[in-house]
């Protein structure tokens, strides 16, 4: 019964110690391809950071109709 205890734990033991090998290197090799392809295409990150301007794609019916299921909604 202590063989069999002792065998468990060495396997738990490497079973977890590969796990986090395997994960710490996911990680940095992650973080190494993004500043690869962010020194290949700098536009790439700053492209999302941009603000879409809505106001002007919204036409005045449709704001209107907005507005009004918002009054309608809050009772107001």
């Amino acid at each position: 019964m202590e063989n069999l205890l002792s065998e468990a734990i060495t396997l738990t033991l490497f079973g977890m110690g590969f796990v986090f090998v395997f994960l710490t290197l996911m990680v940095f090799l992650t973080g190494a391809m993004s500043a690869v392809v962010q020194k290949i295409q700098p536009s790439v990150a700053g492209a999302s950071a941009a603000p879409i301007q809505s106001a002007n794609l919204i036409d005045e019916d449709t704001k209107s109709i907005i507005k009004k299921a918002i009054k309608m909604h809050t009772g107001v």
